[in-house]
């Protein structure tokens, strides 16, 4: 497959993490609709598509500028778990596998942005899952 932001680690675990929310979230009341779940769905793909965006930025300086503002939603949604943990619209099982997708998607987000902001090559094993 040729490059495109699909090879990239970060935005695989951010979409996967982004699948995750809208699958938790349809379980949301109703009256949450256009409040709770709205902005964490929006905050989620937020992650994604600022990665996506970032990655074809030519400058480091854009590049890392987008991965920040990733790193900004992701951030986002950590307040949005807690919150519908808080509110009890989501059982224990559910919140352990959003904070671990959200986990992972920092992970390999962090290891990204320094590797760019490096100036080095960008390692084979932060853009593409082997």
């Amino acid at each position: 497959m040729p490059y495109s932001f699909e090879n990239i680690i970060a935005w695989q675990k951010a979409n996967q993490f982004t699948l995750n929310v809208y699958r938790q979230t349809r379980l949301f009341p109703k009256e949450e609709t256009f409040c709770l779940t709205s902005q964490f769905r929006r905050a989620a793909v937020s992650i994604e598509a600022n990665i996506a965006e970032g990655s074809k930025r030519i400058s480091r300086k854009a590049k890392l500028s987008f991965f920040n503002i990733s790193q900004g939603s992701l951030e986002e949604c950590r307040n949005y778990i807690i919150l519908a943990k808080d509110l009890g619209y989501l059982e224990e099982n559910d919140i352990l596998s959003l904070f671990s997708d959200l986990e992972l998607t920092s992970k390999f987000l962090n290891a990204y942005s320094k590797a760019v902001a490096n100036n080095s090559s960008v390692d084979d094993n932060i853009i593409v899952e082997n």
